[in-house]
């Protein structure tokens, strides 16, 4: 019947075709999507099989559970993999692999408010609209800081306000990469405000939901790692890595967990993570991906994105758009286009910019159909429309020329 393969007798033919419809709907929409920063450059194809069971890796992956149908093995060893590239001792951290980015934000500020309940979190006013909602949720004093026009935060703004504020142990929303421009706040930067302050006690969370992906693998890039002294991170899997279902990675260092960890009888394992029931198959997505890719991989798809993302700039600004992007950022920001524009390519838009993300499935090809659709509507604006042409002259009768009449 098409691409979806159903029992005999499964669904009713109308049934079998509503699928087929929603199925076609969503390749369809794939051809033109390169305005968010998911990549379809995956292909799990071999661990199909594992939708079979009931897997759930309930409570703590490092701790054993009655609940025996699980991948905590597997978990595990992703978690290993980013704790390597995150520098960070085996014997340190603790993590689980998370729904996405929210959530693992969500439990970097609960870790920091359980540490300081008395203090107070910064976050700049380009931060994911998400972080506001979890402060809310952990009832966390909170206070927005300025941001720079790049995204990055305002560090004059930020040391102002945490001078006032000395006797509140500060608890900073680092974004490593913000939504719209891949801006990246320093952490260096904030901890030298720590010193200057004479601030002992902080937490720094970093939302490296895209850029965690990225930056490690760029040889300029800033750094932001628990070797500089961070205290939790949180990076999405279905970003730069890749997976049909939403997910990610939260790391902290293993103290911190220890204080709030508290043994579940009826699972037979602790309670540690925001969630009890937890996705058992997208740790095998993340481990099969980094397994088939590695290190060396993902520098090079790094590399190609980048290049990519340069050539895009370069190609705005050969029609006469003003494109920019940050450094070590596949992200390109530009003036907002025209509506038919923004709903062919499903583009996000803040304000009067929007922006593009060169993710590995992004082409060339994808590039240049989007500038010549810009171009095609700029000039398409800026033509004269038949109400705004002149009216044309009429003709002086010649002298002795016989009237017309009516």
């Amino acid at each position: 019947m098409g691409n979806l393969k159903f029992p005999d007798g499964a669904l009713s033919p109308h049934d079998r075709r509503r699928l087929e419809d929603v199925y076609q709907y969503v390749r369809e929409q794939c051809d033109t999507f390169i305005g968010y920063p998911c990549t379809m450059h995956f292909d799990y194809t071999p661990l199909l099989p594992f939708l079979a069971y009931p897997v759930n890796n309930v409570g703590d992956p490092f701790a054993a559970s009655s609940y025996r149908v699980h991948t905590r093995e597997i978990e595990r060893e992703v978690l290993a993999w980013f704790a390597e590239l995150m520098h960070i001792a085996p014997e340190e951290y603790w993590g689980y692999v998370t729904n996405g980015g929210t959530e693992g934000n969500l439990y970097g500020l609960f870790l920091a408010r359980e540490r300081f309940p008395t203090g107070v979190a910064y976050y700049s006013e380009d931060t994911h609209y998400s972080v506001y909602k979890n402060l809310r949720l952990l009832n966390m004093r909170h206070i927005m800081i300025k941001s720079q026009p790049n995204g990055e935060i305002d560090y004059g703004d930020l040391y102002e306000t945490m001078r006032i504020h000395r006797d509140c142990p500060p608890i900073i929303f680092a974004n490593i990469g913000t939504t719209m421009t891949e801006g990246i706040d320093n952490v260096r930067t904030i901890q030298d405000m720590f010193k200057k302050l004479a601030i002992h006690e902080s937490h720094i969370h970093c939302d490296a939901a895209l850029a965690g992906m990225t930056l490690p693998f760029m040889d300029d890039a800033p750094a932001f790692d628990f070797a500089t002294g961070i205290d939790s991170l949180s990076i999405s899997g279905h970003k730069f890595i890749g997976s049909p279902i939403p997910c990610g990675i939260v790391l902290t260092r293993k103290h911190y967990v220890e204080r709030i960890a508290r043994s579940i009888e009826y699972v037979g394992t602790l309670d540690t993570t925001i969630t009890g029931s937890r996705n058992g198959i997208t740790p095998l997505f993340l481990w099969y991906a980094v397994k088939q890719a590695g290190r060396d991989g993902f520098k090079r798809r790094v590399a190609a994105c980048l290049d990519n993302a340069r050539y895009t700039v370069e190609q705005f600004k050969r029609i006469g758009v003003e494109a920019r992007r940050n450094p070590c950022a596949i992200t390109v920001v530009f003036p907002k286009p025209p509506q038919s524009v923004l709903h062919k390519w499903q583009i996000a838009v803040n304000g009067d910019r929007a922006h593009i993300i060169l993710m590995p499935s992004t082409t060339l090809q994808h590039v240049d159909e989007l500038i010549a659709d810009i171009a095609a509507a700029n000039k398409a604006a800026a033509a004269p429309s038949d109400t705004q042409k002149p009216a044309a002259k009429k003709r002086p009768t010649p002298a002795g020329a016989p009237q017309r009449t009516t």
